[in-house]
């Protein structure tokens, strides 16, 4: 049911997006800091809405769909907000777009996977990615001006959060082409299937 504590969760991180947007859209040290902890409070509830469904065996086709949906917007979000508020290099950008293309290629992976009742389970680096990923948009969120006001100066954090994020574009690869490859051998093994069929029958 959409009113199920694992859904509220989820549902609560596509609503911060506009809060999220807000904060960062003062561009002063205090709206960079809000907008990381609206950031980290919503990446939380990602761990939170599955663990508490598993446990409380709450798992629906709602929470299924709208899961990923909100990963992926809050995700993008982010990084559209950081790429037009300058708070990424050159180089910075180049991982950022990685990303994005990436989520874009598994959501149609897995529209065309559910066609076929196939399902893209998520790895253990799919998921190491997630970490690094999530961590590297809070440190860029936070800025040198926001971390600064949690005594957080000292750290190059808007660096710091680009090395991450170039991590998370390397895991990004990896588990894309994984991805990618059970898509491709699906597809062939259809177009194979469909060839055999139409083949004349020899006598």
């Amino acid at each position: 049911m959409p009113t199920d504590l694992p859904n509220l969760l989820t549902m609560s991180r596509i609503a911060a997006i506009p809060l999220l947007v807000l904060m960062a859209a003062f561009q002063t040290a205090w709206g960079d800091l809000a907008a990381c902890v609206v950031f980290a409070i919503a990446g939380i509830t990602d761990y939170f809405d599955g663990k508490i469904a598993r446990e409380r065996q709450l798992t629906s086709a709602f929470g299924r769909m709208l899961d990923p949906i909100a990963d992926k917007l809050l995700v993008g979000a982010a990084l559209m907000l950081l790429a037009g508020l300058g708070h990424l290099s050159f180089l910075g950008l180049l991982p950022a777009i990685i990303i994005l293309l990436r989520e874009i290629l598994v959501s149609g992976l897995r529209e065309y996977l559910a066609g076929v009742r196939l399902s893209l389970p998520v790895t253990r680096l799919a998921k190491w990615k997630t970490g690094f990923q999530m961590g590297a948009l809070g440190a860029l969120l936070a800025n040198d001006g926001g971390a600064a006001l949690i005594w957080l100066g000292w750290l190059p954090v808007s660096l710091i959060g680009e090395i991450m994020l170039w991590v998370a574009a390397v895991l990004t690869l990896i588990t894309g082409w994984d991805y990618l490859t059970v898509g491709l051998r699906q597809a062939e093994n259809e177009d194979n299937a469909r060839h055999r069929e139409t083949e004349p029958a020899h006598p």
